[in-house]
């Protein structure tokens, strides 16, 4: 990175959460100007990426006026939306609510003549899944290309962090899961997601008018357990979760963890990525540096 290009600003969209959190403190790390956009500046959160030399700047993505003051000078800019369903969403935040706040980004940053936008999307996003959470990404992208702006789409497969949540992975001692002993499940680590983001903001014309799936390692349910029972010292079984009960509490759900119960979505080329980034972290890799302290905190409590 020349200093021309550290000067530049990058606006970082969800700086506080768990995406846009990771990528601007890879940013800042990289010595880059980043500008933190959150609603609340005052937030735990938020005073430590200022800490960090993070720029903050308060604004909402349902306020399009807010995103082009944030917008203005902006060299790049990362555009993430929370995704509908997660835990701590209100009720009534739909599909149609993230493609509004996607699409409010993606015209706030061509409005001010930013040069890249990297958006985080999600694996199987370019399928016809059927999927709402998936549709509305698939929807967000399709706006990006449509009104031209340069772009690199990133595609995370599940987060390896979510393992930590016991909607997703630990529960009450066990790996709790609706993924079959034989599904084939892909992990990427939220520091590897900031890793791609930067790489791109770092070279836009390599990744301009490009779009990645985002894998670290492939790994059974079975064997996930397993190697967190291996760097805790304590043993962590597999439980499978059936299915019936994921569609008990929602339909959609269960569909999607079913397609990849079937496996109908080809996985991610791993190696090809490791060519890009060669620090990218396996599941092992990622209990060593930061999950391993994480669970034996949660098994001990």
């Amino acid at each position: 990175m020349t200093p021309m290009t550290s000067n530049r600003i990058i606006l970082v969209t969800g700086a506080t959460g768990q995406q846009g959190g990771a990528t601007a403190r890879r940013l800042l790390a990289d010595g880059r100007h980043v500008r933190a956009l959150t609603r609340d500046t005052t937030s735990p959160a938020a005073v430590a990426l200022a800490s960090a030399g993070a720029e903050l700047v308060a604004g909402d993505l349902d306020d399009r006026a807010s995103l082009d003051a944030a917008a203005h000078g902006a060299h790049g800019v990362f555009s993430v939306q929370p995704t509908p369903g997660m835990p701590g969403l209100p009720a009534r935040y739909g599909p149609d609510d993230e493609v509004r706040r996607g699409r409010n980004v993606a015209d706030a940053a061509q409005a001010a003549g930013a040069q890249l936008l990297v958006y985080a999307s999600a694996f199987g996003a370019d399928h016809d899944s059927g999927l709402s959470t998936l549709e509305s990404k698939r929807r967000i992208e399709e706006h990006i290309d449509a009104i031209g702006m340069p772009a690199t789409v990133l595609r995370p497969t599940s987060f390896m962090e979510n393992l930590l949540h016991p909607v997703w992975g630990l529960r009450d001692g066990a790996l709790a899961t609706p993924y079959n002993p034989d599904t084939r499940q892909q992990f990427i680590a939220l520091s590897d997601i900031a890793a791609f983001a930067a790489l791109a903001f770092d070279a836009p014309d390599r990744f301009r008018s490009r779009a990645f799936d985002l894998a670290g390692d492939t790994l059974t349910p079975p064997e996930t357990a397993a190697a967190i029972t291996r760097a805790t010292g304590q043993e962590v079984p597999y439980v499978h979760i059936p299915l019936d009960a994921i569609r008990a509490r929602s339909e959609e759900a269960a569909r999607g963890i079913q397609s990849l119960n079937d496996g109908i979505y080809p996985l991610v080329d791993i190696e090809r990525l490791r060519a890009l980034h060669p620090g990218l972290l396996t599941f092992g890799d990622w209990l060593t540096h930061h999950g391993t302290a994480r669970f034996k905190a949660l098994l001990h409590t």
